[in-house]
């Protein structure tokens, strides 16, 4: 015996209803769907817009993570390792006599002969001395390394400082714009052509011996970009300085790497060399500045023989 399901006209038209009214839903559902879709779409054409405006996205950072003051003080820790670490090996196997490259450090950073009289080339002084912190500061940090070019350097460095002085926010996107067409890394002529500004006797010295640093500047160069070519820096512009030798200790500005008796008895002393140069944070075109990393100095008093 069949079983044979009934159904009225009733039944019949109440599913037709359901089914119509669901296909009308589902055509909305679809409509807003698609609406949505070229929501995001318009979205993501004016964030790119916006994003080209600024300058793009800047250079990427190690681990994709973004500039700010935290991670430039650590890539700047990280410069300051490289360079002690550079220092160490000429030190532990100097290319040449020590005496001739504390000569060669002294005659490119030091004019006063009072101050150079009390140096005699031991070992803490060598080491000290040679140090990068006017070639870090001047030829990498402040000076914009766009092109292997030093003459386009220093014109796109004197461009950018006009725009920064007029509007720092325009010149933040002039100068990602800029680095994103910037050599990746400097050529040997260009590099060699920095220090020789800066400390051209003892560049001379080291390129005699086959023992200029390399490395160190190529870390130099990054680290310049990553302060430059950031967007997450926002408007501000970073700049290092070097101590003057034999200036007053500024707690607010220099930071000593070594103890200092005298400093802390509270007696006068002064810079008896740069270690790592400082970095200050300029904004609203130079009027509001912020030191983010102190210059890493040694005392002037433990320069000297008699304090080793």
């Amino acid at each position: 015996m069949s079983f044979r399901p009934s159904f009225s006209v009733e039944d019949t038209e109440e599913y037709q209803y359901v089914l119509t009214n669901f296909r009308i839903a589902h055509e909305k559902v679809e409509e807003q769907r698609k609406q949505l879709d070229a929501q995001e779409d318009q979205v993501a054409q004016l964030r790119a817009r916006i994003e080209l405006l600024e300058g793009g996205p800047g250079l990427p950072t190690p681990g994709g993570n973004s500039v700010d003051d935290f991670s430039i003080k650590n890539g700047a820790a990280q410069l300051d390792k490289l360079i002690n670490r550079w220092a160490s090996e000429i030190l532990r196997q100097p290319p040449t006599d020590v005496h001739l490259i504390c000569e060669a450090a002294m005659n490119d950073i030091v004019s006063a002969q009072d101050y150079a009289s009390n140096i005699t080339g031991t070992s803490m002084q060598v080491s000290k001395f040679a140090k990068l912190p006017p070639p870090c500061s001047e030829g990498f940090i402040n000076c914009l390394i766009v092109t292997n070019s030093k003459e386009a350097n220093i014109q796109l460095t004197r461009i950018h400082e006009h725009i920064f002085n007029r509007d720092p926010t325009l010149a933040s996107v002039w100068r990602r714009q800029t680095f994103s067409a910037a050599v990746e890394s400097c050529t040997e002529d260009m590099s060699y052509s920095i220090l020789s500004e800066h400390i051209p006797h003892l560049t001379h010295l080291l390129q005699t011996v086959n023992a200029l640093p390399s490395s160190v500047l190529d870390s130099a160069y990054h680290f310049s970009r990553m302060l430059h070519a950031s967007r997450s820096t926002g408007s501000a512009f970073y700049r290092a300085f070097v101590p003057e030798l034999g200036a007053a200790l500024q707690p607010r500005e220099i930071e000593l790497v070594k103890r200092c008796l005298r400093h802390e008895r509270g007696e006068l002393d002064r810079v008896g060399c740069t270690m790592f140069p400082g970095l200050v944070k300029v904004d609203g075109g130079g009027d509001d500045n912020t030191v983010v990393r102190r210059a890493q100095v040694i005392c002037e008093c433990a320069m000297t023989p008699e304090s080793r």
